[in-house]
């Protein structure tokens, strides 16, 4: 499958090359002129497939006079792969940035809707900074979709999303597209073209981020003030006693006792009942925060605030927060003010935003060892593309050891042994708290070194241009250097290049591969090894049930024999164990995300009904609108009167106060209406609400404001409630996920949950017209604008 496409590629790539000639021998304006020309091509009906050649050739001749830069041939190639919609497998320091330059030259000549997603928003300035200026010399409009700092105004979204080619994050696009959807006004919706995507660092997006869904907070929920009482009645609790965890370290529940505990605690009876179930979820929550979430680990604490950490790199996750409460949990836990919780206005995964691209594609150093999920999920190929040169780097077997401090220790000597060749050390490591220690460690061998964490990131380009040094010792996360080379000095090239050492495998051998990747490039030479042992955070929680039996002998052993300490295991039967363990977290993750997925699916086809709903009430004329008020009111009317305990006096004169008019005159009721059957009542209401939306269009005489108004009351419905359904849907995920008991599957029951919940709220949006519609209050302004004050 790959070398079919690969050979297809090379030839166009030969082709490309046979070209170049051709335009090197232009003068600055001819090259300039070919945007022009190529344009022409396709407003003629040539397809843009047929351009590739001369397009490409082109821009790699204007990459050539505008930035020195001359693509490799291997990069053409990587530039042919992503044109046609794959993930190209490019290793560490093969020039992606140069790569992309050519597919989005190409795809920017059809006009707006091309992207280029980074992981962050530094990556797309740098980039966009770099190469703009090719694009820019070409006659293509180029913009960045995120501000450069955060003392910077916001952006100009029209100017942005107006370009032939974005530069932008995951994250902002993502918000810019849930954000769009809650406009007023067509000219208010900005990303309105998915043309092309080129997703730098593919994986880390499409994969390790896809777990954790974009949600638009919106208006907080009513403030509990259980998150404190709950963190102090958990703290005083014994494990073993109280709660239990699981061997995998995952879960954690209450014992029997640790219920009446509880419930003496707070001197109540039958916690487990629903008049006490939301103090019950609030201990929960504590417990988890407490016992499942560790500080510099799963987050930080910087100023006062909880920041997520991404367990892939060890990013600090900007603007993200853990949903249902357990966000304030740990806040409790960490004695820092508590936020509020809120509402989801929207939400939507990566899988479903970047799946709305007519193309998509992506670059990264690892992707194979995911094809399959890729394949899936994406309907995209993975293609490795050579490197420029062979890879000189050699990856050694891991040494496994029976503890961590063994791990350590035996790590040290090999990093000691580096500096006395003046060789430039990478220790990666699998959390903040794993770096400091480690750094600590060093500090106390008196060996200078800079440490890379979410803690220092500020430095991070600063910690990564010193890191190819002879001599430099560099402790970091896995965050280090996507998206940044190590280059090596002449002395460490000579010395043998860089030593990457890793200390515990990654949740993913993809990950692994990445840290591995940052040694050798471009031909350079290297080494890389990992130091793992049967402590470690994947194997506790992911090795086949059998290992903590054994691992616990293997300690009890080591504790009579200290000379044997550091000394590794030498059996293969312990390389499996860590390769299985890897290969189970590997599996969970994938079914995780799936299961993600399924779920938003189901979202997905509520969110594009309602989208669409609220586009044709943007574009709708006047006869429209009028249309789905006529509609709002028979509903309303018919779900009223086909309860029948709704009609007598009492009931009827509720709705009509709450729904129709503040001000009605009870004293007119009687005589205008005789008896309560369905028909009578039915064409009471009707003349009632007639005669009241003709009062609304006599306040209101101008058609203009009067078409606008009518537009907000039916948006202002609509919003109101898919705010009210999403937070819903948020939650009761949260729900179904603990009924896996019986024959139920999860995702059927949110299923029919779900869309029980989306007739409901179809039934409330249709009464929110009426309600915003006649019960508004109207402030006329002195410059003749009105204000309005819903309901």
């Amino acid at each position: 499958m790959r070398d079919k496409h690969l050979k297809k590629y090379k030839k166009i790539a030969d082709r490309i090359v046979k070209l170049l000639p051709t335009y090197r021998a232009m003068s600055d304006s001819e090259l300039q002129k070919q945007t022009m020309l190529l344009r022409e091509r396709v407003k003629n009906g040539e397809k843009i497939e047929k351009l590739l050649p001369a397009a490409y050739a082109v821009v790699a001749e204007a990459d050539r006079r505008v930035l020195g830069l001359e693509p490799y041939y291997v990069q053409i190639l990587g530039g042919i792969a992503l044109f046609f919609g794959n993930v190209a497998e490019m290793k560490t320091g093969e020039g992606k940035t140069l790569t992309a330059t050519m597919p989005m030259y190409l795809r920017g000549i059809m006009g707006k809707g091309n992207f280029l997603i980074t992981s962050n928003s530094y990556l797309a300035w740098r980039d966009a900074e770099e190469v703009g200026k090719v694009y820019r010399w070409l006659g293509l409009t180029i913009s960045v979709g995120v501000p450069k700092d955060a003392s910077e105004e916001e952006i100009d979204k029209e100017a942005v999303y107006g370009s032939d080619i974005v530069y932008t994050t995951h994250s902002a696009l993502g918000f810019d597209y849930l954000f769009d959807n809650l406009a007023t006004t067509i000219e208010e919706q900005y990303v309105n073209k998915f043309n092309y995507v080129l997703i730098d660092e593919i994986d880390a997006i499409l994969l390790d981020m896809a777990q954790t869904p974009l949600i638009i907070s919106g208006a907080p929920k009513v403030q509990s003030n259980l998150f404190e009482t709950s963190d102090w009645f958990v703290k005083s609790l014994r494990e073993g006693e109280d709660f239990l965890r699981s061997e995998d370290k995952r879960n954690v529940w209450f014992t029997d006792d640790g219920i009446v505990k509880a419930e003496t605690y707070f001197g109540i009876q039958g916690i487990l009942t629903e008049e006490w179930r939301d103090l019950y979820r609030h201990l929960v929550l504590s417990l988890r925060a407490n016992q499942l979430l560790e500080e510099n680990r799963d987050y930080v604490v910087e100023e006062g605030e909880i920041l997520l950490l991404d367990e892939a790199n060890g990013r600090k996750l900007i603007g993200t927060k853990l949903q249902a409460g357990l966000h304030q949990a740990i806040e409790a836990k960490e004695g820092v003010e508590i936020t509020n919780e809120t509402r989801s206005m929207g939400s939507i995964t990566y899988q479903n935003l970047f799946k709305k691209f007519k193309i998509l594609s992506g670059m990264t150093g690892t992707a194979k060892t995911d094809a399959e999920e890729f394949r899936e999920t994406y309907n995209v190929n993975v293609i490795q593309i050579p490197t420029n040169k062979p890879i000189k780097r050699v990856d050694h077997a891991d040494e496994v050891y029976v503890t961590n401090k063994a791990k350590v220790l035996s790590s040290l000597r090999v990093v000691k042994d580096a500096l006395q060749k003046d060789r430039p050390v990478l220790v990666e490591t699998g959390s903040v708290a794993m770096s400091n220690l480690y750094s600590l460690l060093l500090l106390q061998q008196k060996i200078p070194h800079n440490i890379l964490n979410a803690t220092t990131v500020a430095k991070e380009s600063l910690i990564v241009s010193e890191a190819g040094r002879k001599g430099a010792v560099t402790v970091a996360t896995s965050m280090a250097g996507r998206g940044t080379d190590i280059k090596l000095d002449e002395e460490a090239r000579k010395n043998g290049g860089l030593l990457v050492l890793g200390t515990e495998r990654m949740t993913s051998d993809r990950i692994d591969y990445q840290l591995r990747g940052r040694a050798g490039r471009q031909g350079d030479p290297g080494d890389t090894i990992f130091f793992v042992s049967m402590e470690d955070k994947i194997v506790v929680e992911s090795a086949p049930k059998w290992v903590a039996k054994s691992r616990k002998k293997l300690i009890e052993k080591n504790e009579h024999a200290p000379s044997s300490d550091n000394q590794p295991l030498n059996e293969k039967k312990y390389e499996k164990i860590i390769n299985k363990s890897q290969a189970n977290r590997k599996n969970q993750e994938v079914e995780s995300r799936k299961n993600i997925l399924e779920y938003d699916e189901i979202i997905s086809v509520q969110r594009e009904k309602i989208y669409s709903a609220r586009n044709n009430v943007m574009e709708g004329s006047i006869i429209f609108l009028e249309e789905l008020i006529q509609r709002a009111k028979s509903q309303v009317i018919e779900a009223f009167v086909s309860n029948k305990n709704n009609l007598n006096r009492n009931e009827l004169i509720d709705f009509i106060y709450n729904n129709i008019q503040y001000n009605f005159d009870s004293s007119l009721f009687d005589q205008e209406l005789k008896e309560y059957s369905k028909k009578s009542v039915t064409e009471y209401l009707n003349m009632l609400i007639a005669r009241q939306i003709e009062e609304v269009q006599i306040k209101i005489p101008d058609s203009f404001q009067q078409l606008y108004f009518k537009r907000i009351v039916i948006l202002k419905a609509v919003d109101a409630m898919w705010i009210e359904q999403s937070d819903n849907l948020q939650q009761l995920k949260s729900v179904v996920n603990g009924r896996s008991w019986g024959q139920h599957r999860p995702i059927y029951e949110f299923q029919i949950e779900a869309r029980r919940s989306f007739f409901e709220m179809k039934e409330e949006i249709w009464l929110n017209i009426l309600r915003n519609l006649l019960l508004s209050d109207l402030v006329y302004n002195s410059d003749g604008s009105i204000d309005v004050d819903f309901p």
